[in-house]
């Protein structure tokens, strides 16, 4: 059975079958039979909402963060953790529930996500005070992870191989979508009906995706039982909390505060037994073993540089105009949409031109173009900057990411077997994840290390009136380091994106012979090698 007969819960049609039976029912293997090209679509509308849904959370939160933050006279630790608490659950999460999908059924996992996501949405905007509404964001976080650690799994098990890298682009597009909507739309809701509106805006949308999710999609047999790995998600999260906790305390406290060092300590510390108990454990969160594999091992390195480099460009520019230049969330909004905007640009057109080149090849165009951006907006940034110049920069970025999104997911979704795609797709997350979490404590640290401490919680409550002109100096030098090692993230994923070139896929052609569809040039025609 194929994988496409798995999602679909039909089987493969007999090779002695009559021409009668197979009439107007099948076309070339690649591109699938009619009912099987029309679940994928429908499977496909079930995942966009899913994204929609995810997708606009983060955007609106972004640019509502200052009214959020000078709501609750939230201080800077309290303002990170806004942010921080929600990516930390979702990176540990997502690996789990990718493991516990394979096991008890995606669709199930899925649609529970949903209903997860919408509940903590509705009781985030009555949160009474910053720290109950930062642990409702970990409760969201939870939802979204086991919608995030699904959808891809759900998109490559359904559709054919001919189709995937097509159908991956649009699912890519979604996200560009929701991006570009979330901003604007997050700033109008924040100016006419208050920070709460940001959170209840989740709820009919939940509602609608998670009622199509129970009429559209199938239910698919769950696999073999396995053990969840309870030590290794408790240190995968000591240790990766503690890392976000020097990160973004590094800058406001200094790093050598206590809390800092401990911090530090605890992931330099717990990182050694982490890696020796996921190696001999029967059944590990995360699956080492994928990394022997070069081409999953280079494509994840790429991924999470680039993650690291783009992730936060949309958060500290919807900062630095309501900050630096006292624009409005609303009007913040709008500045930043050129990065949602190339990403709804880039993503479609790169699952076309997934048809004909290789995802790797593809992958390094938009780490290159992401690059290019962040360049740009290195260079424009003044205290009175032209902000032709920042939108051509953001636009730029956003093109990289779309491009570089749609070929690097569908490069390593391609080549997953089918009873491992839920945690092939969790430790991709992870990894990309794991580039989110980082590089946004990481930014923000940078953005605030500069100004005196007294002046910090005004930048994330977008308070410009008590910035001097030393402190906005200080704020623009602050910037800079950012992007600057943005800029270096994003080189670094650029080479690790190009250094597996077309030629490790000949070889596999050459060894492996029938795993490979007859485009075995693209990366995404690999139905399935075994071994790397």
């Amino acid at each position: 059975m194929t994988r496409a007969d798995v999602a679909a819960g039909t089987e493969s049609t007999p090779v002695d079958a009559t021409p009668e039976a197979t009439a107007g029912s099948a076309t070339d293997a690649s591109n699938g039979t009619a009912e099987q090209r029309r679940y994928a679509w429908l499977v496909l509308s079930v995942t966009s909402l899913g994204m929609v849904l995810t997708g606009l959370n983060g955007s609106m939160l972004n640019v509502a963060l200052p009214r959020v933050v000078a709501h609750f006279s939230a201080g800077p630790f309290a303002a990170n953790w806004l942010l921080l608490s929600f990516m930390l659950v979702s990176t540990v999460m997502i690996v789990v529930f990718g493991r516990l999908a394979d096991i008890f059924g995606r669709r199930e996992m899925y649609l529970f996500g949903f209903a997860v996501f919408t509940a903590a949405s509705f009781l985030a905007g009555l949160s009474p005070d910053v720290w109950v509404l930062i642990g409702l964001r970990a409760v969201q976080a939870t939802g979204a992870a086991m919608i995030l650690a699904n959808s891809s799994a759900l998109i490559t098990a359904a559709f054919p191989p001919g189709l995937l890298a097509q159908g991956m682009g649009i699912y890519m597009a979604t996200i560009s979508i929701a991006s570009l909507i979330g901003p604007s739309l997050g700033g109008a809701l924040v100016a006419a009906a208050g920070w709460q509106w940001v959170f209840w805006f989740n709820v009919p949308v939940g509602v609608v995706a998670t009622a199509w999710g129970v009429v559209t999609l199938r239910r698919v047999p769950p696999g073999p039982r396995e053990k969840v790995d309870v030590p290794g998600n408790l240190l995968v999260f000591l240790l990766l909390g503690g890392l976000l906790l020097a990160l973004s305390e590094g800058g406001t406290l200094g790093w050598t505060a206590p809390a800092v060092v401990v911090g530090g300590l605890a992931f330099v510390l717990l990182l050694p037994p982490f890696l020796w108990w996921e190696r001999r454990t029967d059944h590990p969160v995360v699956d080492l073993s994928l990394f022997k594999d070069r081409y999953f091992t280079l494509a994840s390195l790429a991924a999470f540089f680039q993650t690291l480099a783009r992730f936060s460009v949309v958060l500290i520019f919807a900062l630095l105009f309501q900050s630096l230049y006292g624009d409005d969330p609303f009007a913040a909004g709008l500045k930043v949409m050129p990065v949602p905007l190339g990403m709804l640009i880039a993503s479609p057109l790169t699952g076309y031109l997934g048809r004909s080149y290789d995802q790797r090849r593809v992958s390094t165009w938009g780490s290159v173009v992401t690059t290019g951006g962040l360049v740009v907006l290195l260079l424009s940034l003044r205290a009175s900057p032209s902000y032709v110049v920042i939108a051509l920069g953001l636009l730029l970025s956003g093109l990289g990411t779309g491009i570089f999104l749609t070929a690097n997911t569908t490069a390593i979704m391609s080549r997953a077997p089918a009873d491992r795609l839920g945690i092939v797709n969790g430790v991709r997350l992870m990894v990309q994840n794991c580039g989110i979490v980082i590089g946004t404590a990481l930014v923000l640290a940078l953005i605030t290390s500069p100004l005196d401490s007294s002046a910090r919680g005004n930048v994330y409550a977008g308070d410009v009136a008590h910035l001097s002109a030393r402190h906005t100096d200080q704020l623009v030098t602050g910037y800079r380091w950012a992007l600057a090692v943005m800029v270096l993230a994003a080189i670094v994923g650029g080479f690790a994106s190009h250094g597996d070139s077309d030629n490790r896929l000949r070889r596999l052609v050459r060894r492996h012979g029938p795993a490979v569809t007859p485009h075995a040039a693209d990366a995404v025609t690999v139905t399935h090698v075994e071994g790397g």
